[in-house]
């Protein structure tokens, strides 16, 4: 046993010198399955299944056609078709926060055309579209699937309505403009007239504040030379306020209206711009009346010899 023992090590140790001193290259495993199926295939002992060239050259002009629809510029619209066949298009769209934006306008801004589908829908650029609205401060776009949108809008707010040459248009109160005025829905609104008159309305509220009831029959603000004021009131008087501390000049126009009710009287203009006087103009019809009374006393005056100057 020893012996027999002894030639398998022997003979088994000669291989191991025969296959030293044979240089031959040894292929790693993967490759050698590869080198197989390629012999194979050369020889004929390996077929093909039955159909793969057509399988092949369909794959191949698939392939063709989405690099020639996507160097197009098609990629977008053929992916939309698919997905909105396939039963993704947008049936329904939920909007909120519309005051002022009609939900026409912002289908028509989506590009919403009833086979536009759920999943080719860029909710960034929908997003960035909506926000370009006149009215529209910022905007939400949701998907919910499977063909349902949700649309969030925050609405600007209107401060008052700005007069430029024959135009008018809504602002807000740090005077961006919002949209041209269209309707009469924002009648009630104060009414900036003039150069510059859009972005000094926002400090309109805290110069009048203290007088309500001086501020409650404004209708218009009409801005003098891009410096100071002239009030128009709802009763057609007119006051022309100072550049430099309107404080003082409304609380002598205050003061006036407290005691002689001024600006319910027949005047026309009240001009504070002095500091030291306070000037008013009659209307004509008070001119007139005013014309005829100094005449009529002086004719009494005369009439009893008095002398006239």
């Amino acid at each position: 046993m020893h012996a027999l023992m002894g030639k398998v090590r022997n003979g088994h140790s000669g291989r191991r010198d025969e296959v030293k001193g044979d240089a031959r290259i040894v292929l790693p495993r993967p490759l050698r399955r590869l080198v197989r199926q390629g012999v194979g295939l050369a020889t004929g002992r390996v077929t093909l299944p039955a159909g793969l060239g057509r399988v092949s050259f369909a794959a191949y002009c698939a392939f063709v056609v989405g690099v020639g629809v996507i160097q197009g510029g098609h990629g977008q619209a053929v992916a939309q078709a698919m997905t909105a066949a396939a039963g993704f298009a947008i049936e329904d769209v939920k909007v909120s926060g519309n005051d002022y934006t009609s939900e026409i306008d912002i289908l028509q801004t989506l590009g919403l055309d009833g086979t536009t589908s759920l999943l080719a829908l860029n909710i960034d650029a929908a997003r960035k579209a909506l926000s370009a609205m006149p009215w529209v401060e910022a905007a939400e776009v949701r998907k919910v699937y499977p063909r349902t949108i949700e649309v969030m809008l925050n609405e600007r707010k209107a401060y008052g309505i700005w007069q430029h040459g024959s135009d008018l248009s809504l602002i807000e109160k740090d005077g961006s403009v919002i949209s041209p005025l269209r309707d009469n829905r924002f009648a009630a609104l104060p009414l900036f007239v003039g150069r510059d008159a859009e972005t000094a309305a926002g400090s309109i509220d805290k110069d009048f504040s203290h007088w309500p009831a001086i501020a409650s029959p404004i209708k218009a603000y009409v801005r003098i030379a891009s410096r100071r004021w002239d009030v128009h009131l709802a009763n057609g008087v007119i006051v022309k306020l100072p550049e430099d501390d309107i404080d003082a000049a409304m609380d002598r126009l205050a003061a006036l209206e407290a005691s002689q009710q001024l600006l319910e009287r027949d005047i026309a203009v009240v001009d504070l711009r002095l500091a030291d006087r306070v000037t008013i103009r009659l209307t004509p019809e008070a001119e007139e009346r005013r014309g005829k009374a100094v005449a009529e006393r002086l004719k009494i005056l005369k009439k009893s010899g008095q002398n006239v100057l």
